[in-house]
């Protein structure tokens, strides 16, 4: 590992000064990702900003009844969070899915949206790639990639985003807050991560040096009634082959609101906009959530060896409404 400068910020202005003067300074929360990253050399920042004891870790309920989410709440407080699992219940059973209780004790909300790409190609600094050193190549395209995407991805990557937290995040419409040492903004979630075209190695769209502070979730009563589904290839921790968020709301049998986003599927949380366009005002019934997932489907363009997250998906999205129908029928 190189050696590197460690420096615990009293505030958020001074955080984010550091990294305006120091552009190849990283943000450091619960280090679950950037850590593992830089012990293999795929990173290596010449000075880490401890950012955890920043006043961000706080959870309020807003006025209009959604939250308000700190950057550096962890994992597992986010979960147990008694409004997050009433108001949200998808968000909370997407973060139990997606890593161990170690890791989720020390792993940070703002951390999690920032974490790279699982890719064997992206780890190993023997092989070439796109994401890690731009104009090298993606040898997942024709190589082992039956873990990578069936949406968006192009000749330069095909690798998937590892978070489940975003996959929530993206179907309930989560807005992202960020602080430089200039100014502040906001990123509304679907605007958060890019698209890979000829650039895969710009993971989101924050500005250089941007420290996220909170996330922010408006209020929606269809998340009430929601839940998360993930499918991998062992019941321990693991990252999804396919994962999905579904929220439901039928008035006399008909749907009068739902939310669906697809995990494992992209470089980014995949909302499924045409599936819910399909299902709103229609009928809550097995065959019209499988026509629906056909229809978003349609778009997907798997490689070679990973066609199986179509029908995959498909099950998830059937399995997840149904069930989630019969509970609104009680």
């Amino acid at each position: 590992m190189k050696e590197f400068e460690y420096e615990r910020a009293a505030d958020v202005r001074s955080a984010t000064a550091l990294l305006a003067a120091e552009p190849e300074a990283r943000f450091l929360g619960g280090g679950t990702n950037l850590v593992d990253l830089m012990k293999v050399g795929v990173e290596a920042p010449t000075r880490l900003v401890d950012v955890r004891g920043l006043p961000l870790d706080r959870i309020e309920v807003a006025e209009d009844g959604g939250l308000r989410i700190g950057a550096t709440v962890t994992n597992s407080e986010l979960a147990a969070h008694p409004e997050v699992r009433r108001r949200y219940p998808a968000l909370a059973q997407a973060v139990l899915a997606g890593a161990s209780g170690q890791l989720r004790n020390v792993a940070t909300v703002g951390g999690n949206l920032l974490q790279r790409t699982r890719c064997g190609y992206f780890a190993d600094l023997t092989q070439p790639c796109n994401k890690r050193e731009p104009g090298s190549g993606c040898p997942a395209i024709t190589g082992d990639h039956h873990n990578h995407a069936i949406f968006d991805w192009s000749q330069h990557c095909a690798a998937t985003s590892p978070s489940d937290m975003a996959v929530a995040l993206a179907a309930f419409d989560a807005v992202v807050s960020y602080e430089t040492a200039e100014t502040s903004g906001e990123l509304p979630f679907a605007e958060f991560h890019r698209s890979v075209g000829d650039r895969p190695h710009a993971d989101v769209a924050l500005p250089p040096g941007a420290l996220i502070t909170g996330v922010s979730l408006p209020a929606a009563p269809v998340a009430a009634h929601s839940r998360y589904r993930k499918v991998r290839e062992r019941a321990s921790y693991a990252f999804a082959n396919g994962s999905l968020a579904a929220a439901l709301e039928l008035r006399e049998g008909t749907i009068t609101e739902v939310r669906l986003a697809f995990g494992a599927v992209a470089n980014r949380p995949w909302r499924a906009r045409t599936a819910e366009r399909a299902l709103l005002g229609g009928p809550a019934t097995a065959e019209a959530f499988a026509a629906a997932a056909d229809a978003e489907l349609a778009a997907a363009t798997p490689l070679p060896r990973n066609g199986y997250k179509v029908p995959l998906i498909r099950n998830l999205v059937v399995s997840a409404l149904t069930e989630l129908a019969e509970e609104a029928a009680r």
